[in-house]
């Protein structure tokens, strides 16, 4: 296969492939469906037949039981006297899934996610390739290898907006890395930018970043689309406030949640301790259970490949980096946990489009990164599959216990990753070595000017 369109479908086939391998997985013991998922079904399917957010009916009927076999945790409250019920999760996904779920069931939403998964990472190889120039093969190989391992491929079958998150800051980078924004690209800005609050609030962030650049470089060429650009933006983002105001009375959806009935933002925490959580920088990486590296041990590129990209001076790396940075603060400082109930990584899948960029670029420069980018990523899909299998014969879960997996890579990588949970003086010193490897692979020059200096 030879043409960058043949290399895109394969992409895309082995990215649906391999995120159906798991659609029969359990999430729990008691569900192939659970935690906050049911809730983006019930929802789907009452815009389906009711044609609205109401899933008060959904959960007197006990709609969840085909995927969700226990009593479910409603996590609503009555917003009106006749007992309205709305699901404190953003309503676009549950949008995207109406059709599916309401013809198929949540298998049909499972699909549906999973053609979401393929058409991002093939959005991801188009924009490495004709943005960015990055080699065909290479991309291929790397976008590939990580597409068809966790945490990626994982929402590829989790009813979670991470997935179409992530597809659209792709498609946003996409857009504002062209050589001139068109009229059409200015249309996709504007549905992307607004999409990801509407996926969920917790992109704002990174939508932001994504509106800014834009802003900028349409400036540049055109001050009067900026200006639209930038007064439709805000006229959105007023809207969102009000319409969230009057179907969730709050300003977020989080208003209409049981969690939150003594304040919507308490869903950052209660006292957030932000020097505490910075230890998350690392962890979200590092942590055994809810790191990258351990399930897929090609993300310890990304730190070497981040610094690599800060010192080159390739074109419109800023544009990746500062997203990247965005989501991984959020991650980091604003969520309430990186721990919890959902595959791990879910906090900064929406952005991985973007580190997925960054180490292709550090794997052109690097055929030995490149080959280890590559390996990294097929053990981590070697180790979905296994997983997968092991939550579909009831011998694991894929949130009650998939750290349990008898997967050798993981269990050995676990063994000497630190526990985040359960930070003691051996997970300390385990987090230390790592940095300090992280360092070395990093600054590879100032190490062998070190060593030389030793041996003189």
């Amino acid at each position: 296969m030879h043409s960058l369109a043949s290399k895109i479908l394969l992409v895309a086939v082995g990215t649906f492939l391999i995120a159906i391998s798991a659609i029969n997985a359990r999430a729990t013991y008691g569900a192939k469906i659970s935690v906050d998922e049911p809730q983006y079904l019930l929802t789907a399917l009452s815009i389906a037949e009711d044609n609205d957010l109401d899933i008060s009916d959904e959960l007197e009927e006990q709609r969840y039981l085909p995927f969700h076999e226990i009593t479910l945790n409603q996590q609503t409250i009555d917003l009106t006297d006749d007992g309205q019920r709305l699901s404190p999760h953003d309503p676009l996904l549950p949008l995207l899934l109406a059709i599916p779920m309401g013809l198929w069931g949540w298998v049909g939403a499972k699909i549906m996610l999973a053609v979401i998964a393929a058409i991002t990472a093939s959005l991801t190889l188009w924009v490495a390739v004709r943005r960015f120039h990055i080699s065909q093969n290479i991309a291929t190989c790397v976008i590939g290898a990580c597409f068809m391992a966790p945490p990626l491929v994982s929402y590829g079958t989790q009813i979670y907006p991470e997935m179409p998150a992530a597809l659209c800051v792709i498609i946003g980078i996409g857009i504002i890395t062209s050589s001139a924004i068109s009229r059409l690209g200015l249309i996709g800005l504007v549905i992307v930018i607004n999409s990801l609050p509407w996926l969920s609030v917790k992109y704002v962030p990174v939508a932001a970043a994504v509106a800014i650049f834009a802003l900028i470089k349409i400036f540049k060429s055109n001050r009067q689309e900026s200006i639209f650009l930038g007064f439709f933006l805000a006229a959105s983002a007023l809207i969102y406030l009000i319409i969230h105001q009057k179907i969730y009375g709050g300003w977020t959806v989080y208003a209409s949640g049981d969690h939150f009935v003594d304040g919507e933002f308490r869903v950052v925490g209660n006292n957030p301790n932000i020097l505490g959580r910075t230890r998350r920088l690392s962890g979200l990486l590092l942590d055994k259970e809810f790191g990258l590296i351990p399930w897929a041990p090609a993300y310890f590129a990304l730190i070497p490949a981040c610094i690599w990209l800060l010192k080159s001076k390739i074109k419109d790396s800023i544009i990746l980096l500062s997203i990247v940075a965005v989501g991984w603060s959020v991650a980091t400082w604003v969520a309430l946990t990186m721990h919890g109930w959902w595959w791990p990584g879910r906090q900064t899948v929406v952005i991985l489009p973007a580190v997925i960029l960054v180490m292709c670029l550090f794997a052109e420069k690097s055929k030995n990164w490149f080959r280890f980018i590559v390996l990294g990523g097929i053990a981590g899909m070697v180790g979905w599959i296994w997983l997968a299998i092991e939550s579909s014969t009831n011998n694991r879960t894929l949130v009650v216990d998939f750290y349990e997996t008898t997967y050798p890579i993981y269990r050995v990588l676990s063994f000497v990753m630190p526990d985040f949970t359960n930070f003691n003086n051996f997970a300390i010193f385990l987090h230390l070595a790592w940095l300090i490897l992280l360092t070395a692979f990093s600054f590879p020059e100032a190490l062998r000017k070190q060593k030389d200096r030793l041996l003189r």
